[in-house]
Order: structure tokens, then sequence, then C-alpha cells
């Protein structure tokens, strides 16, 4: 094939030789024009709207992001749930390119999408087989920690027997406090399990997250104040709400915090502690922060943070699950954990949620809201 042969190739076939799904779009949000490809997936769409034809809409979609790049003339690159096809929810990637005349007017928009309805079924089935994983690592230590607690079980019943047998109150009272410390024990070991184990979907809707900070604050202030620790909220005021499961978020904060008194606890008793739970919101990304001052963490502890049943409490006071369920967590509303410290002047960890990749709450998949946008 020569050069003009080529040329000519590209005018006349490429349009329609492409596998992926092309449609011109007009200020009006109609399809004026569209390739083979894309009138092979969506059916007819002459007369019809862009909404109606990805994702079977009578009105214009939400926070849509053609109307944007209508307005700046912006190219966008976005994540979008379609149409139920066949029995399960779409998706598909769309490049959005203005068609700009000189005088910077944008007429049309070209859409050009790919379908990643597989691609996203295969995230979930990793991200499903790394959960599954971890639950069969934590078998072992599950089983370790029950023993552990079955020993204190039967230390606490061999000290009430003999305190019966011997007419000894003390000691009957004794050993009924032992019994009672393990069975508490046991119940906050099984519930933490079940709580990482299983298959939680979250429970997503518009959350305020400086009212979840102020709710975990609230909770924690009468403890800190008796430990002697200062317990503050420092809360951007112009943050905006987000799609978050406030039950699940509650309880990494609280995981958090917990943990954070306790390190303050156990450093120097000479001086004053503080902790600090912040929120931010920067580059479209939500963050939470709880900082500390107390004992920090060496290099081995750090290493080890998120492992399964690690713990550094004392012996029945923590599971080691803790922060392995606020990862759990913060994975399922698409964010990340991270950490500093240094041993002997405290540590911060970090909770960042970028928005654009938080869950949509169950009513607006139906409709097809955008599950994720890069500009």
């Amino acid at each position: 094939m020569q050069g003009d042969d080529i040329k000519n190739w590209i005018r006349t076939e490429l349009f329609d030789q492409v596998p992926v799904r092309i449609c011109v779009i007009d200020r009006q949000f109609g399809i004026v024009e569209a390739n083979r490809s894309f009138s092979k997936t969506y059916g007819s769409w002459q007369g019809r709207r862009c909404h109606h034809v990805y994702k079977g809409r009578s009105s214009r979609c939400e926070n849509c992001a053609a109307a944007r790049t209508f307005a700046d003339g912006k190219l966008r690159v976005r994540e979008e749930c379609g149409v139920v096809r066949e029995g399960r929810q779409t998706y598909y990637l769309v490049h959005m390119l203005p068609l700009q005349r000189e005088s910077g007017e944008v007429p049309y928009v070209i859409e050009m999408s790919t379908d990643i309805t597989d691609l996203k079924a295969l995230e979930r089935e990793k991200l499903e087989a790394e959960r599954l994983a971890a639950v069969g690592q934590t078998v072992a230590g599950l089983a370790h920690g029950v023993k552990n607690v079955l020993m204190g079980l039967e230390g606490g019943m061999y000290v009430v027997n003999s305190g019966l047998q011997n007419g000894d109150s003390g000691r009957i009272g004794k050993g009924w406090q032992m019994l009672e410390q393990n069975v508490e024990r046991i119940t906050v070991f099984v519930k933490e399990f079940l709580e990482f184990a299983r298959g939680r979907v979250p429970q997503v809707a518009p959350t305020d997250p400086n009212e979840i900070v102020r709710k975990v604050v609230e909770l924690f202030r009468d403890k800190a104040a008796l430990s002697g620790i200062v317990l503050k909220c420092d809360c951007q005021d112009d943050i905006e709400n987000a799609n978050m499961d406030e039950e699940a978020i509650h309880t990494c904060l609280t995981n958090l915090v917990s943990n954070a008194l306790d390190a303050c606890e156990v450093s120097d008793p000479d001086r004053e502690h503080h902790v600090s739970v912040a929120t931010r919101d920067r580059d479209g990304t939500l963050i939470f922060e709880v900082e500390d001052d107390g004992c920090g963490m060496d290099y081995e502890i750090r290493r080890k943070v998120f492992s399964s049943f690690f713990s550094t409490k004392a012996t029945g006071k923590g599971t080691g699950l803790g922060l392995l369920t606020t990862k759990k967590i913060v994975h399922e509303h698409g964010g990340a954990v991270s950490f500093e410290s240094k041993e002997g002047e405290g540590s911060v960890f970090r909770l960042t949620f970028p928005r654009k990749r938080l869950p949509v709450p169950e009513d607006d998949k139906s409709h097809g809201s955008v599950v994720e946008e890069a500009v």
C-alpha cells in the first residue's frame, strides 16, 4: 500500500474499522455521527441523545463531563457505568475530545469509549482472592489467640474451684474476675475477626467527614481526660460530603484513636500528651489524620504493623486486627493507609481517599453514575 493509498484508507475506512466505539455529539448532546463499532454495541443512535444511548436515561447525566468539555474545551478521560446488558452492569472508559473552531467555540465533542466490563470483573475477583488469602493466613493466628484465651479461662476456673474447696471468697472473686476478663477478650477477638473476614459491602451514602471525626473525638473524650491526654478535633471547615460508609469509616478512626491513646499512656508519664484527629481536602483527595506524640514505633514494629494478629498492646488488650480491619475498609473505599512514626516521638496515621475513586451509592449505580474521572 502506497502513501496516498494509506491516506485515503485512513480517511475513508479507519473510522469504521477501529474497535473503539466512536460517536460525535452536539451541544444539545444529540449524536450526529457514530462508527460501525458504536452502532454494533449500542444499536440505533439516530435522533437520540448520548445519555439515552449509553445509560438509558431520559435526562442529562449529573456532573456531565461532556458539558464541561463543551464549556472549557479540555480533553477528559472518564470511567462510567453504562446500561445493564445480559443481567450485568456494564462499564466503559470514555475519552472526550473537543472539536474547536478558531474562535475557541466547541460545537462538537468526539466520545471514544472502550468496554472495560470484563476488566472490572477481574479487579473484583482479584480483591476477593486477596481477601480470602488474608483470611487463610489469619486462621493460624486465630487458633493461637483462642488457645491463649482458653488457657486464661482454665486458669480462672482453677482459681474459682480452689476457692470453693477452701471456702475462700477472696480467691473465688479473683478467679471470677479472671473468667470475666477472658470471656470479654474472646468476645472482642471473635467479633473483630468476623468483621475482618466477612465480605461486607460498604453501605455508601453522602456523608459529612467532619461529623464522623467529631463523633469519634466525643467517644474518646472522657477516656483521654482520665489519662491526662489532650484529645482535639482539627477539621477543615469547607469539606464537602463524600460517598462513604459512615459506620465503617467511624470504625477506622476508632481503631486509630484507640491506638494513639494507648501509645501516649505507655509513653513518658512526666509530660502532657496530645492526640489530634484532622480532616483535609486537597486536590480532590479527602484525608483523615490521627497524630499522637506517644511512644512511637521502632523499625521492627513499623515493619509488622499491618501483619495479622500483630499487636504491641499488653496481653488481653489487643487482638492485632484493628489496623488490618482499617486497611481493609479503606481499600474498599478506593483509598490508602500510610503512616509515619519515630520511636519516642510519636506517630501519624493517614487515610487518603481520592474522591474520584470513592464507591458509588447503589441508587446512583442504577442510573449510571460516574465511577472515576481524570482530567
